[in-house]
């Protein structure tokens, strides 16, 4: 068997683990097969405990935008690691990348450093909340910022309805204060701010959602919600956990012209370790303990192996860095999308620079309800394995996004568009 030892590994793992996995997703049941055990990677490649060779466009769910094992990136870790592993105390190494991220992020004046992009957006939502003395957040549907138990809400909640959660464990009073709206809706937007401006403490949103599938959130629909949150004196939360130093170092909001009030970052920052951030204003970041009365703390928070390793990560990604890496992708989006049109094949590659997803419909997907419309089902599961066994490693969820790292060379990436080429054929079947 191809995967015999993976497949031994899982099953060990399933009576130690829930589901043999810490994290739902990677139990491979929304795409089927065998969960994968891997050993190691290296640059653009996973290797299975069976020796087999992946092409990795999953990345860690983003984080790797290096890929794997950067000589740079490890180097700073064995380093720092040789003096200690943790100190509950400041250090340098934490300063230092406190201040890279403010000098590219102008936005995020003051910086805190969590263990987690859940962690992050949680305590950007509590500051917020001290900071205006309001209680209630705007978030919007298909946007996925942790699992938090104010944010764990249904889609599709319409315009300012009471959120249903989308998880067991969650009592109703944690989605009493949450709307959940529709992505890239300017009428509904400004129909629920407006409405409940006195009692609307933050939004929070992805300028480029990436959990159900890459939506690019329309500039007038940016440039509204920033105004209405400024005129109502709102808290606008930028979740760029997932955008953060992906596709340029200003971020997204850079590129999009608004500047937040809070952002959330991690994946890229931590170099492939755990870590999470939020920074924003200093006005509204000094309501933190100890300077202000909104407590939040960590005992990993600023960790000197993760501090250093993302600061090396960080500082080789320069505007050259940027421009090789986006137009790779460039031309690769432009190859597979022509190739779906000119054979009629019902399916097109949504994406934002490095950021990508497969749509299986032609037409554009602006918010969750056409993202829902767009999914493959066990089509995309059959994709995956297809993938798979041509030794390319995708993400195994149909609604999340995939990543191009500047490991990826054009060559990888023809690959990948043959194997796409291969699987859907003209008029869209397979």
């Amino acid at each position: 068997m191809r995967t015999q030892h993976s497949q031994e590994y899982f099953q060990q793992a399933e009576k130690v683990l829930v589901g043999g996995v810490n994290s739902p997703v990677r139990s491979f049941r929304g795409v089927g097969g065998h969960p994968l055990v891997m050993k190691y990677g290296r640059g653009a490649r996973l290797f299975d405990y069976d020796n087999n060779a992946y092409t990795d466009y999953c990345l860690s769910w983003g984080a790797l935008i290096l890929g794997h094992a950067h000589p740079n990136v490890i180097l700073a870790a064995k380093k720092t690691v040789e003096k200690g592993t943790s100190f509950g105390t400041t250090t340098r190494e934490e300063i230092e990348i406190a201040g890279h991220i403010t000098r590219c992020v102008p936005s995020m004046e003051l910086v805190r450093f969590v263990n987690s992009g859940t962690e992050a957006a949680m305590s950007a939502i509590r500051l917020a909340r001290g900071f205006t003395g309001r209680d209630m957040l705007v978030k919007f549907d298909g946007c996925y910022h942790g699992h938090f138990d104010d944010l764990l809400t249904a889609a599709g909640s319409g315009v300012a309805m009471l959120a249903e959660s989308s998880s067991l464990g969650i009592p109703r009073a944690h989605l009493n204060n949450t709307l959940s709206l529709p992505y890239n809706d300017t009428a509904v937007l400004k129909e629920t701010l407006t409405k409940h401006k006195d009692n609307i403490a933050c939004v929070i949103i992805e300028p480029v959602a990436g959990n159900m599938g890459v939506i690019p959130a329309a500039p007038e629909f940016l440039k509204t919600l920033r105004g209405l949150t400024k005129e109502y004196g709102i808290v606008l939360i930028f979740d760029e956990i997932m955008t953060g130093f992906r596709t340029s170092s200003g971020c997204v909001q850079a590129e999009a012209g608004i500047t937040p009030d809070l952002t959330c970052l991690g994946k890229i920052i931590g170099g492939g370790f755990p870590v999470g951030a939020y920074g924003g204003r200093a006005e509204i970041m000094k309501r933190l303990s100890p300077l202000g009365g909104v407590y939040q703390a960590g005992t990993f928070s600023g960790n000197p192996v993760v501090m250093k390793a993302g600061l090396a990560a960080l500082r080789l990604l320069n505007h050259k860095f940027y421009g090789r890496l986006n137009q790779k992708c460039e031309d690769f989006a432009r190859d597979i999308n022509g190739h779906f049109a000119r054979e009629n094949i019902g399916v097109h590659l949504s994406h934002y620079k490095s950021m990508m997803s497969i749509r299986f419909r032609k037409e554009p997907v602006l918010n969750y309800a056409d993202a829902q419309t767009a999914a493959g089902g066990e089509r995309y599961g059959q994709l995956f394995r297809h993938l798979l066994h041509a030794g390319i490693y995708w993400p195994p969820a149909d609604l999340e996004a995939f990543f191009v790292s500047g490991m990826h060379t054009k060559k990888d990436l023809g690959q990948l568009a043959d194997a796409l080429k291969k699987f859907f054929k003209a008029g869209g079947e397979r």
